[in-house]
């Protein structure tokens, strides 16, 4: 079976949103359906077997936060292989020529998606470099340890369609020094948290604020559900919180503390290191909830490595194991200095060897080279280096992406 890789036409756009539409339906909780509209044909890379579309695929231009730094990434997007031509090596040969494509063009180093099925992506060298957290809590349960926390000084307003900046830079300023965030562009915002609420529900924007200055917000839908005659009958869905201080956070869940007519609140995109499980009285009652998060693959070693920040000056070699992509295979000298890191060939000899994978996970800061070294994630040939890694890759923040893309 010959295997044709090449973007789709614009005339071939609606069969491509056809394709990948068969293998992702999606919830309007999760993403607008009219998003995928916004994928252009030069942004595809498809698969045709005699002649017809079998596998979609396609990647947006995205960057990324990275401990502080930022990198060019692509978001990888709407991918999909029609049910009687799956398990053929086709989206094989279409992920591996998209990486070949941004090696040869050299503006991505990196490729990240979420993953309808982890299993699939593990397949391509990619990794979960962050964890998404679950919440589902009544209301009446939010609340604080022995009541130990003041009420915040500040108040809360809800945003107006000419106010929205507020979230961008609120936003911005939160994603500042983390890891996993996304640069939203106004169609991110658009197409992503602030798309309309689904039918019978209503959206809310509000922003808390100190002295007129903006230090926190949250987005969120109040929808109905089928209950039991007399029972609460609402629910919320939060799709989107940033806050700048602990005062902003609490204000915030203040706020759903008092909804008496609602039933749950729902929050499916939680970062690991969220405080509420360590300041509610009955953490239990979060109902909280663990899955993968957000995937990456480094496509280009040399180039990813000295986007991201470090936490300590130091010097490791590393013997990397990829066989999708040959130009990343091989032993590599990094090395972070106070005027900046490089990644750069040499002959000598390696102090660990890892699977790009495992690469992925620490230069997320999703675990650490100890922990690496425990899981058997890595061979260790220098047990010096680990701890030296520990001290050069560690992140402020767990990694973390709150969007759909």
């Amino acid at each position: 079976m010959e295997v044709e890789v090449r973007p789709a036409l614009p005339e071939e756009m609606e069969e491509y949103r056809r394709v990948a539409l068969s293998a992702l339906v999606l919830s309007p909780q999760v993403v607008s359906p009219e998003a995928i509209y916004g994928v252009q044909p030069d942004m595809t890379l498809c698969g045709f077997v005699e002649g017809r579309l079998a596998t979609a695929y396609a990647a947006w231009p995205l960057k990324m936060r990275l401990n502080g730094g930022t990198v060019p990434t692509a978001g990888i997007t709407y991918v999909g292989t029609l049910p009687y031509r799956r398990h053929l090596g086709i989206l094989r040969s279409v992920v591996t020529r998209h990486f070949e494509q941004m090696h040869e063009r050299g503006r991505q180093p990196v490729a990240a998606l979420l993953a309808s099925q982890a299993a699939i992506y593990h397949r391509y060298g990619y990794a979960v470099v962050a964890t998404r957290n679950t919440y589902r809590i009544e209301p009446r349960h939010l609340q604080w340890i022995n009541n130990g926390r003041q009420r915040p000084p500040g108040s809360l307003r809800e945003l107006s369609a000419q106010e929205l900046g507020i979230l961008d830079q609120v936003y911005r300023d939160f994603c500042e020094d983390r890891t996993g965030c996304i640069h939203r562009s106004r169609a991110t915002w658009t197409s992503g948290m602030l798309r309309p609420a689904p039918t019978d529900s209503v959206r809310f924007i509000i922003v808390y604020e100190e002295q007129g200055s903006p230090l926190g917000y949250v987005i969120y839908t109040i929808e109905p559900q089928q209950v039991t005659e007399g029972d609460p009958w609402q629910r919320i869905y939060i799709r989107d919180m940033a806050w700048l201080c602990p005062r902003a956070y609490d204000a915030l869940w203040q706020h759903f503390a008092g909804f008496g007519l609602v039933r749950d609140i729902v929050w499916m995109r939680v970062p690991s290191d969220d405080p509420l499980p360590h300041l509610v009285a009955e953490p239990r009652r979060l109902n909280a909830g663990c899955a993968d998060g957000l995937m990456a693959r480094v496509v280009d070693v040399a180039a990813a490595v000295p986007l991201r920040r470090y936490a300590a000056v130091g010097e490791i070699t590393f013997d990397l194991i990829d066989p999708l992509c040959p130009w990343n295979a091989g032993v590599w000298r990094m090395a972070a200095t106070a005027a900046g890191t490089k990644a750069e060939r040499t002959h000598a000899s390696a102090q660990v060897r890892l699977p790009v994978d495992t690469l992925a996970m620490l230069l997320f800061g999703q675990i650490t080279a100890g922990e690496a070294a425990r899981m058997g994630r890595i061979e260790v040939r220098d047990p010096e280096a680990v701890s030296l890694w520990d001290r050069m890759l560690r992140t402020q923040y767990k990694p973390f992406c709150a969007d759909y893309f």
